[in-house]
């Protein structure tokens, strides 16, 4: 008998925890949370342990499939590229460019390997029909950054460390372990906020595990966000609160937004949020006193009509409070391979629109919620053909059925994905990455949003058992760039990379400006795989890096290689003014379009709240729709029922364990009833991420307990105009006793 421990970062979600994996004879026999590791200290949450059950899960593919006589049959992998290549001609050919469509799902942001290769790939397509899970997700966040700080990845998260109050909208942590914030063990970094004698506050509609745990939970009316926060800031303005601190002269436009908050007072928005004028104001005044204070909203608050502008008004708060960029406020981390210098640029969406509705491209994508009406309407840019990189649209975008639908309708579909499932069963060919178990792992996307400054290189625990998710990416590139599928993914990789040398030798401002692009080259072929060398290349030109011997205290792949459980880099430090990238150099606070949606959100606050209004929920046993087909996180009580408040379920005849019809403008859906106190009245709430009950997918436990896909009775026309985000919560619903 053999046995070994393997150590790895889980890429089940934003916390990024360290494991600890003890394989006998080559099986996984447990896994920990690895007490070393220099960030999350022993943390770990259920999902973590699963990852040998995902590495042998019977349903996951493997390898290729293909769509002949209705039934997805294995081919090899040669059939498969050939398949996608003869279609991408034809569909080209005959429509153009625009014809083709990707989406790209939430799973490629904890891959290094898709981070490296999506662009080329999108770019090889020539489209403009790029979606991805942004636009049902954090695009608000992505575009306030964008207006505020000059980038939509330079996102100021909470110094959860060193606070000594918190506001948290939005969000549930205790279940989701926090999200645009990544942060190992968040509850226990909650509870040492109390314990050192600070506040957390929660604000939101349901009695989350998270608002159980806090010093004070507020109820709020769904969607009204936005409106809360611009009147506690009206308040810290009114009442003459304002302290910019260190910020005084790295800011912009302070006057011109503090006049647009005249009229959002806490006694006009009082009615629409459901929390009195009172307690606004003891807010907005608690956030003022406290020494280290931060404000932190997450999806809860951007699936709104009004996403960005909460996300705004989170900032906005933070920076008339000071407490932007300063410790216990919120900061900006330092990944090591972030560009060591940044171009200054105006934010410009709207570069192009949508064919259906005129929605406007956000960050060259395209909200994921107008893909139906574009497979669905003829004419010049149809979509005809889709490719979709680890992403269930049909369950986590809006109206989820007539996607599914418009999708057979298609002439072609390709996905690359590990299993069968809502969408990918649609796909006329299936391309199944290896498992997490079998690729090595860095942090090149979640890097930007730690609370902590840390590195971290996982090589893979088994070897791949097909190709690596970068060399199928690779491939079809290769095939989108109208190469054919002769050409090797190692020839192209190598060809892409020689690229960014020659560039970044020729750059100015380079760490290896001036030097001969085969020294650097050659300096990478200590790697063997390709997606090695390509992340070795942007670790070592990075802020951080050792500029391939410019700096002898920089970091290289093989010098983070070295530290299996993970290098603490230290806390967050102070980074204004140089982390702006803003065409002033300040922290640009009057962008135009932000302050033109405080009137439209007004005007909203005088319509009639529903009667019911749906919002969503987690479990920490889930994530999106990935895990529901492991045993061991869905087994024991269904987690897939609709709450509601006892007056409510009162009012339309509901007891406890009743089946209840949900319905709203788009759609309906049946599933059983619980009945808590722990949701606002006038608040029903639905899982996200459910609803396996379709013909054609492979996964076995799923199917057991399908629970419902609430997405469909999300409305695709209810966006966030700023950003083109799906609205997900709030949305008015009429609910019923289902008829014996």
């Amino acid at each position: 008998m053999s046995e070994r421990i393997a150590f790895r970062t889980c890429p089940l979600c934003e916390a990024t925890c360290g494991l600890e994996i003890t394989l006998v004879d080559e099986e996984v026999k447990v896994i920990r949370g690895d007490r070393n590791d220099a960030f999350s200290r022993g943390y770990i949450c259920p999902k973590g342990t699963t990852l040998g059950k995902l590495h042998t899960d019977p349903d996951r593919l493997a390898g290729p499939v293909m769509k002949l006589g209705g039934a997805h049959v294995p081919v090899s992998w040669d059939d498969a590229y050939a398949a996608i290549d003869a279609a991408l001609r034809r569909v080209r050919d005959a429509h153009g460019n625009d014809a083709v469509g990707i989406y790209v799902g939430n799973p490629n942001a904890h891959n290094y390997e898709s981070v490296l290769a999506l662009k080329p790939l999108i770019k090889g397509l020539g489209t403009k029909n790029v979606f991805s899970a942004s636009t049902v997700d954090q695009r608000p966040r992505e575009v306030s950054n964008s207006h505020l700080y000059g980038g939509g990845l330079l996102n100021p998260v909470p110094d959860l460390d060193r606070t000594d109050f918190i506001l948290i909208l939005g969000a549930n942590p205790y279940e989701s372990n926090g999200s645009l914030a990544s942060a190992p063990d968040w509850p226990g970094r909650l509870e040492d906020i109390r314990a050192r004698g600070g506040k957390v506050v929660v604000v939101d509609p349901r009695r989350t595990k998270t608002a159980e745990n806090a010093d004070e939970h507020i109820p709020i009316r769904p969607a009204t966000d936005a409106a809360l926060l611009l009147a506690m800031a009206n308040v810290i303005v009114e009442d003459g609160l304002v302290s910019l601190g260190r910020l005084e002269g790295l800011v912009s436009g302070v006057d011109d937004a503090c006049a647009h908050l005249v009229a959002v007072t806490p006694e006009r928005v009082a009615g629409s949020t459901g929390i009195d004028a009172l307690t606004i104001r003891r807010l907005a005044h608690e956030l003022a006193a406290a020494e280290r204070a931060c404000v932190y909203g997450r999806i809860g608050t951007h699936t709104t009509p009004f996403g960005t502008l909460a996300a705004w008004s989170a900032d906005l708060l933070n920076i008339l409070t000071g407490n932007l960029d300063r410790p216990g406020g919120v900061m900006f981390p330092s990944p090591i391979h972030e560009p060591r210098s940044r171009s200054r640029r105006a934010h410009r969406p709207g570069r192009w629109q949508s064919r259906v509705r005129g929605a406007a491209e956000t960050f060259g994508e395209l909200p994921a919620a107008v893909m139906a009406e574009e497979i669905e309407t003829p004419g010049q840019g149809q979509i005809r053909m889709m490719v979709t990189v680890a992403g269930n649209p049909v369950l986590t975008t809006p109206e989820g059925d007539r996607l599914g639908e418009a999708l057979d309708t298609l002439e072609f579909m390709v996905s690359v994905d590990p299993y069968l499932n809502e969408t990918t069963r649609h796909a006329d060919v299936v391309l199944p990455p290896p498992s997490a178990l079998a690729r090595s792992h860095y942090d090149l996307a979640f890097a930007s949003f730690v609370v902590r400054n840390h590195t971290r290189y996982s090589p893979s625990v088994f070897p791949a058992d097909g190709p690596s998710e970068f060399e199928i990416l690779v491939r079809l590139t290769g095939i989108a760039l109208g190469m054919g599928t002769s050409v090797p993914a190692e020839g192209l990789a190598q060809a892409g990379l020689t690229q960014q040398v020659a560039a970044a030798c020729t750059a100015p401002g380079s760490p290896i400006e001036g030097r001969d692009p085969e020294e650097i080259l050659e300096a990478l072929n200590e790697w063997e795989e390709p997606s090695l060398r390509a992340l070795d290349f942007a670790i070592r030109i990075g802020a951080g890096g050792d500029g391939f011997g410019a700096d002898a205290d920089g970091w290289s792949l093989a010098k983070i290689s070295a530290h299996p459980n993970g290098i603490d880099l230290g806390p967050l430090v102070p980074r204004l003014p140089d982390v702006l990238a803003t065409p002033t150099g300040t922290v640009e606070l009057a962008a135009e379009p932000i302050l033109a949606d405080i009137d439209r959100l007004l005007d909203h606050l005088q319509s009639e709240p529903p009667e019911l209004a749906l919002v969503g929920r987690r479990d920490i046993r889930s994530a999106n729709s990935w895990l529901h087909n492991v045993e061991v996180l869905v087994k024991g009580r269904h987690r897939c029922t609709l709450e509601m408040h006892p007056a409510d379920a009162a009012r339309v005849g509901l007891t406890d364990g009743d089946m209840a019809e949900v319905s709203s403008d788009v759609g309906t859906v049946e599933l059983p009833v619980s009945v808590t106190d722990s949701i606002a009245p006038g608040v029903v709430c639905i899982p996200y991420g459910w609803g396996h009950d379709v013909d054609g997918s492979r996964l076995s436990v799923a199917a057991v307990r399908p629970g419902v896909n609430v997405n469909r009775l999300t409305p695709a026309a209810s966006l966030d105009p700023l950003s083109g985000n799906a609205t997900l919560n709030g949305i008015p619903v009429r609910v019923k006793a289902v008829s014996s």
